[in-house]
């Protein structure tokens, strides 16, 4: 059993930040990551938006830079795949395959994921020309011609937020009206660079070193068609990585974890950051601030600050 202040799940921005604030406050902290260091972001082949990097970064080099910065300041960092969290006397108990963790606090910093389409082409295309995220990628397309799949706020946002790179931007919808705010509805329906594809889905992607064609399948006629576009954004939701803390902490309707401005669970001690909780901006800089912020908090805590 290996005894700490504080564990940290989750390796991505929010994680790593959480971990070297932690580790430079002097807390006896671990962070257990179950993948890759660095989260999504490494898998972004340039972002461009993140402060202190005028001529941009690539996803790989920012997570990898925020590792080597966290191990500086003697953040421990382990792989293991977390199967379970209780609190218990006051306590945490976290354990893995292989060991078991007790902790006075736990930072839960293990995202989201994006919710795939599922179909032919995605995963191979990825990166060149699929995309999950308009913030990131948008302005790759300057006046050229995008879609978005999707009818939710996310989409419609995407789908204005490309407007202003793209040249056309396409939302396909598998039904006949859309789900977003009102809103996002007007602007969307009225600008002159977007256009609808109703009750449509994408049956496959096609492309070579890059996305060239979406097949598309109309689910009320059966009708099907085919798209040249340049890129390609899947705005059909997250799924978060909240399964270990059901039933701990509050969540909403769709799985993120409830916390306040400091951070703080409904659970005593319990922090979340990033985009696992409610209302994250799901950025990178975002991340990190509510990484710092969740750090603070559990520092707190610790030392009986609250």
């Amino acid at each position: 059993m290996q005894e700490y202040e504080v564990v940290i799940l989750g390796g991505g921005p929010a994680g790593l930040t959480a971990g070297l604030y932690s580790a430079r406050y002097g807390l006896s902290v671990v962070l257990i990551e179950r993948g890759m260091f660095g989260g999504q972001i490494i898998n972004a082949r340039h972002v461009d938006n993140y402060p202190g990097f005028p001529l941009g970064i690539t996803g790989m080099d920012l997570g990898q830079q925020m590792y080597d910065q966290a191990a500086r300041f003697g953040l421990k960092m382990e792989t293991a795949d977390v199967t379970g969290i209780i609190r218990a006397d006051g306590a945490f108990q976290i354990t893995t395959e292989d060991e078991k963790y007790t902790a006075k606090s736990v930072i839960i910093a293990t995202g989201a994921d994006y919710r795939k389409l599922g179909v032919d082409g995605e995963a191979r295309l990825e990166g060149r020309g699929v995309s999950y995220c308009a913030t990131c990628d948008g302005f790759l397309f300057k006046n050229m011609v995008v879609a978005v799949v999707g009818g939710g706020d996310t989409a419609l946002g995407d789908a204005l937020e490309l407007s202003e790179h793209a040249k056309g931007v396409f939302i396909i919808h598998r039904r006949d009206q859309l789900r977003g705010s009102a809103v996002l509805q007007r602007l969307v329906l009225i600008h002159p660079k977007i256009k609808m594809i109703w009750n449509s889905e994408v049956e496959s992607i096609t492309g070579e070193q890059k996305l060239r064609l979406l097949n598309l399948i109309n689910k009320k006629t059966g009708i099907k068609s085919t798209l040249e576009v340049d890129g390609l954004f899947v705005a059909v939701g997250l799924i978060p990585n909240s399964n270990l803390v059901k039933g701990l902490a509050d969540l909403d309707e769709s799985g993120n974890i409830i916390t306040d401005e400091l951070m703080s669970t409904s659970v005593p001690g319990l922090y979340a950051a990033g985009d696992i909780r409610k209302n994250s901006a799901r950025q990178v800089v975002t991340a990190v601030g509510d990484g710092a912020t969740a750090a603070k908090s559990a520092f707190r805590y610790v030392k009986g600050h609250d």
